[in-house]
């Protein structure tokens, strides 16, 4: 996950419509079972899909109140606890 590219996604979101994000994540996991895809293709997609969600979850917290900046924070200090455990 790319903090900038969840920052741009999000507020491509704030500027458009999740239902684009959403509708881009059904094509990507559909690429996933295409026949003849690379490791390092299906690498790239993961990181795709990651950062979309990562976005949608951002843009969640934006919702129910919480600034940008602390909807990014909150969002990474949750992730990066995650790994750690």
């Amino acid at each position: 996950m790319r903090l900038p590219i969840i920052k741009h996604l999000s507020e491509f979101i704030e500027n458009n419509d999740e239902d684009y994000i959403i509708e881009a994540q059904e094509v990507l996991e559909n690429l996933i079972e295409a026949k003849g895809i690379k490791d390092e293709e299906l690498e790239v997609i993961g990181e795709l899909l990651s950062n979309m969600s990562g976005a949608l979850e951002v843009k969640k917290l934006m919702r129910e109140g919480q600034s940008q900046k602390d909807a990014l924070n909150n969002f990474m200090q949750r992730v990066m606890g995650s790994i750690d455990k």
